[in-house]
């Protein structure tokens, strides 16, 4: 594919941060005629519908954060000479064509693209219906950017696809498709996952989980379960399950303390039958399904375990391997625990809430992967590359 120069990306970028600047008002118009039209019932995905000046402000900084970032193609990742004159150099090189698959946020048609696009990436946009409007405003931007730019808007592209037509493309792709990366529930993820014949990047679901050790302080604990479970219940990485280890020094009345400070935040607290037992005011889980669940509401599981290693046990068959934390004053136990977790991030004393980009200093991202490969944790620019071996020679042949 054609290798763009880096000035030229990135004078798209600056024509792009103007266009939606001098369109905001039409791109926070286009987004109401969604939120019009989308019923409250699912809060979470609501919240990741709306588009307002602070959102359009977000899309610049992206944008701009990405625009400084130095140039991920091209660069040597190692270079040799062997004793038969070869030289080799592995480069990195962008994938070809991604596709990004998502549901209600019609910012990830900014921050995923302006990725993808400095990286070298041609663009597949697949959004949600509830952001169609939304999405054709934020499309015909970047259109407009790249014309500026005397590039074709073939670089970047909204699908209208409806689901069946949509499954039939990830089957049998019309063009060129070498990576495609699902951004939403684990229903749209399998749906990708059963359909698609090229490589997928899965971008997880949450249900993070959060472990109180004996040795914890408990105010922090609180503090720490109270900002991850409430600062954000639409992200991915907002807390879902608390496990108290029963050796808590007065655990009983713990269990009621951190009830209560929940209950404050209107936090509802579901409950094991161990925990139920000691505050009867929580709501007894009965669905064992609900252990897999990332709830995306202000709802909580408070259950009991009776050691760390329990309490490993469980985080890695029921949580969805994206944040996990625990809670201690032994740095000893939590290096121990953070190695035996199977998560993209781990946390000592923290709020899973950081799982995020920005905060963890890759700067905007695409996704949080909870893959293995090629890359776990957020896919910033650096990670939107592949790589490829450059081989020198002077007549070689192999004998």
């Amino acid at each position: 594919m054609q290798l763009l120069e880096t000035d030229k990306k990135n004078n798209v970028l600056d024509s792009m941060m103007r266009i939606i600047d001098q369109r905001r008002k039409e791109i926070i118009a286009a987004n109401q005629k969604d939120l019009d039209a989308f019923s409250k019932d699912d809060q979470a995905l609501y919240d990741r519908l709306v588009v307002d000046e602070a959102k359009v402000d977000d899309m610049i900084k992206a944008i701009k954060e990405v625009k400084v970032q130095e140039d991920p193609v091209g660069n040597n990742i190692a270079e040799k000479k062997l004793d038969s004159g070869l030289e080799i150099i592995n480069k990195t090189a962008p994938f070809g064509t991604i596709m990004i698959i998502y549901e209600s946020r019609p910012d990830v048609t900014i921050e995923a693209a302006v990725l993808a696009f400095k990286a070298n990436n041609k663009i597949l946009l697949k959004g949600g219906k509830e952001a169609k409007h939304s999405n054709l405003v934020l499309e015909s931007c970047w259109h407009e950017a790249l014309a500026e730019n005397d590039l074709s808007k073939d670089w970047i592209r909204l699908m209208q696809m409806d689901r069946h037509e949509t499954r039939d493309f990830l089957k049998n792709p019309t063009e060129p498709l070498d990576l495609i990366v699902p951004r939403g529930g684990e229903r749209l993820i399998n749906f990708v996952k059963e359909n698609a014949t090229c490589a997928v990047l899965i971008s997880g679901r949450g249900n993070n989980f959060l472990y109180v050790s004996p040795k914890a302080d408990w105010d922090k604990a609180k503090k720490v379960i109270i900002n991850a479970k409430t600062n954000k219940i639409s992200g991915c990485n907002a807390l879902d399950k608390v496990l108290l280890d029963k050796n808590l020094e007065n655990y009983e009345a713990k269990v009621a303390d951190l009830y209560s400070s929940l209950k404050e935040v209107n936090v509802a607290v579901w409950a094991d039958e161990s925990i139920h037992a000691l505050c009867s005011e929580t709501k007894l889980l009965t669905d064992k399904e609900a252990w897999y669940e990332e709830f995306l509401a202000m709802k909580i599981l408070v259950a009991e375990v009776s050691s760390m290693s329990e309490a490993i046990q469980k985080i890695n068959k029921y949580s969805g391997g994206h944040s996990t934390a625990i809670i201690t004053e032994d740095k000893t136990e939590a290096l121990a625990f953070m190695e035996q977790i199977d998560s993209a991030a781990v946390y000592h004393n923290a709020s899973t809430r950081f799982t995020d980009g920005g905060q963890m200093g890759v700067g905007a991202e695409l996704a949080i992967s909870t893959d293995k490969l090629h890359h776990r944790g957020p896919l910033g620019l650096k990670q939107l590359v592949t790589n490829k071996y450059y081989v020198f020679g002077d007549g070689h042949i192999r004998v």
